[in-house]
């Protein structure tokens, strides 16, 4: 059938923004994320009811099969999947228990719980996807024994997976970054720096994740708690955990049991053989794209080619192999081991639900051009280049929140930027690439429909939107201090200029979210959540 089109007129922002704020005011993700694909709908079809049906249907089909399987999505459901079966065996082993045994007797701050999952997500770096999901599972027993709301736990995944991941250039994010980078540099005939090297000159100049990770470290040291996350942070500290499953334990359920025989490493071995494998199938799959090319073996090259989908697989398997050999101990019958898998599963249906719509409305976003119509707006205005860092940082966060997608304002905004640098001044072209980063996470970071963002609430067992609502104070706050550094870098000319005025309002921020925040970090803070 033939869509309208929308590229030109503000009517492209109706379905991103009617989702948003149906997300917001009722809380009811599915019925917000319908809402806005059917108006999408309606607007490309010139409101035929019958027409907008058929394009809906079509739109949830292509999610599972577009000529053939549509391995991008399906593997992506499959993981998690995997996933959900790997944790429910794990928690049926006694292993998270016996995990959280072990760190009560070493970790025993609430301080040292949220500081050791920051940690973590610093450290697995890869991939944001696989961050989210690997670094929830392990961090969840820790910080419900000590009280740490899933709201918390939620943002300090997602502040650390996006934003490390955007300045690590041996990652999926920065693989894909480099190679735009390259594409940009040789069209506007740039040769005396290269892709590599203009991606980590960036790096400081990338100001919203550098903030955005300081922010989270200092929230995990300080305790600091603004906003709506003060009162799941209470509720935590008097014993009320809520999840995604309005109280079930995540992993097994209560028909299902625990192992008597668990021990720590029920959980560790699985986990860090998740983690090797999935890295491990990531170089691997690269590498055989550039044995095929000819070319010569690089890790940053096999990344540039790696294929995260078929990797998280490869890795899941691997991982849930390992998690049933060491299940064999705990003498599970037939009927334990079918219901362990249908749990596992069951625990990620609401997971896949919520993405399975939101890459429809992602679809629907995609056709109405909300992009386009967005990048047009700064490619059309006749703007002093000292403001466009700041300008461009502020269209490409309105643009990863109505669009859900990070990696696809990256696509449409680095060319844009890259041109209008080359057509305004040159000298601000690495700033200018950077700001685009920075405000495709920021973003990221606030959007009810970004897949980031509900695979974080999913590996914290969270609800979505008490994700999104407590997270948003601590994105919103470090984009005042990005934006403030953008300004003055494009006014100044220097990098070190605006990462100086960023600095000093980021250290006002502090003062100003400790001042908000009502809770000490005292020993007496100290909360043991009992099972």
């Amino acid at each position: 059938m033939d869509l309208l089109s929308f590229s030109h007129s503000p009517l492209s922002l109706a379905a991103p923004v009617v989702a948003i704020l149906l997300a917001i005011v009722t809380r009811k993700v599915l019925l917000s994320l319908g809402a806005g694909i059917l108006t999408g709908a309606l607007l490309l079809t010139g409101y035929s009811p019958l027409d907008s049906l058929a394009y809906i249907g079509k739109s949830f089909f292509a999610v599972f099969w577009d000529e053939g399987v549509n391995v991008s999505s399906v593997f992506i459901l499959l993981f998690l999947m995997l996933l959900g079966v790997i944790t429910t065996l794990i928690d049926i082993s006694g292993g998270a228990r016996a995990f959280g045994d072990w760190a009560r007797e070493r970790v025993k701050t609430r301080q040292g719980s949220q500081l050791l999952t920051v940690l973590l997500g610093v450290i697995i770096f890869i991939d944001d996807y696989f961050n989210s999901l690997a670094v929830g599972n392990i961090s969840r027993p820790l910080t419900d024994r000590h009280g740490v709301s899933r709201a918390k736990l939620a943002y300090l995944i997602d502040s650390t997976a996006a934003p490390v991941c955007v300045v690590t250039p041996v990652s999926s994010w920065g693989a894909y970054i480099i190679a735009l980078i390259g594409t940009i540099l040789a069209t506007h005939e740039i040769t005396d720096i290269s892709a590599i090297s203009a991606f980590v000159a960036m790096v400081p100049m990338n100001l919203y994740a550098i903030f955005a990770l300081a922010l989270v470290i200092c929230s995990a040291w300080m305790d600091l708690n603004v906003g709506p996350m003060r009162t799941h942070e209470r509720r935590a500290r008097a014993g009320e955990l809520y999840d995604a499953r309005k109280g079930t334990p995540p992993g097994a359920s209560a028909e299902l049991g625990r192992s008597s025989k668990g021990t720590v490493s029920d959980l560790v071995i699985p986990v860090v053989t998740l983690v090797i494998a999935t890295s491990a199938s990531l170089i691997a799959t690269g590498a055989a794209v550039l044995s095929e090319a000819g070319e010569a073996f690089s890790v940053l090259g096999a990344f540039e080619n790696t294929d995260v989908v078929h990797s998280l697989v490869y890795g899941g398997l691997i991982g849930l192999a390992v998690t049933m050999v060491r299940m064999i101990r705990h003498d599970l019958d037939g009927p334990a081991w079918s219901k362990a898998i249908i749990e596992g599963v069951r625990s990620m249906l609401p997971a896949i639900y919520i993405l399975v719509f939101a890459w429809v409305l992602v679809d629907v976003i995609s056709s109405l051009e909300t992009g386009r119509y967005l990048a047009g707006l700064v490619s059309s205005s006749s703007l002093e280049p000292s403001y466009l860092p700041m300008i461009l940082f502020l269209v490409s966060g309105a643009m990863a929140f109505a669009t859900g997608t990070s990696w696809g304002t990256f696509g449409i905004m680095l060319p844009i930027a890259g041109d209008m640098a080359a057509a305004a001044e040159i000298s601000m072209m690495l700033p200018m690439l950077a700001s685009v980063l920075a405000g495709a996470v920021f973003g990221d970071h606030c959007s009810p429909i970004s897949d980031t963002t509900i695979l974080s609430s999913t590996g914290a067992s969270c609800h979505h939107i008490d994700h999104v609502t407590t997270q948003l104070p601590y994105a919103l706050s470090i984009a005042v201090v990005a934006m403030l550094g953008y300004l003055v870098m494009g006014m100044s000319d220097s990098v070190a200029a605006g990462f100086t005025a960023s600095l000093v309002s980021f250290g006002l921020l502090l003062m100003l979210f400790r001042k908000l925040s009502g809770y000490s970090n005292t020993p007496e803070d100290t909360v043991l959540v009992k099972e």
